[in-house]
């Protein structure tokens, strides 16, 4: 599924395609035509301001809609160091909700749920290591 946008915005930003995955597989289920009642728009539902932030013309382009997705992502992990606990919370809520709850996960239903729905796929995507380097 769009991988080789993915592969193009990760080699970019240097965010791991797994979580661009993982995002787009929770935000969107991958479809590219997705809106949400809030008005989050595309593969990885990316609100009219980010959009404009990151330089999103078309939001429904997929090619578009990763390429500022990963970018929101880097700059969420550069703001949170790399937590990625916050950087997804960050994503589902606003980085300014994550701040004013204390650099802590917004006690908001959807984002509590967001995020280890996330991370849950990170995983499943990510690849598989040896054995060897797991000591």
């Amino acid at each position: 599924h769009y991988n080789s946008h993915v592969l193009a915005a990760a080699k970019e930003t240097r965010v791991d395609p797994a979580l661009i995955h993982a995002v787009i597989k929770v935000e969107s289920d991958y479809n590219p035509a997705a809106r949400s009642s809030a008005g989050a728009v595309g593969l990885m539902q990316l609100m009219p301001g980010t959009a404009k932030r990151y330089g999103v013309k078309n939001r429904l382009d997929p090619a578009q809609s990763i390429q500022g997705g990963a970018r929101y992502l880097r700059d969420l992990k550069l703001m949170f160091d790399d937590n990625l606990h916050l950087v997804l919370a960050a994503y589902n809520a606003g980085e300014e909700a994550v701040m004013k709850h204390g650099r802590r996960i917004p006690p908001y239903r959807g984002t509590i749920a967001y995020v280890p729905k996330v991370l849950e796929y990170y995983r499943q995507f990510r690849p598989a290591r040896p054995a060897a380097l797991l000591d």
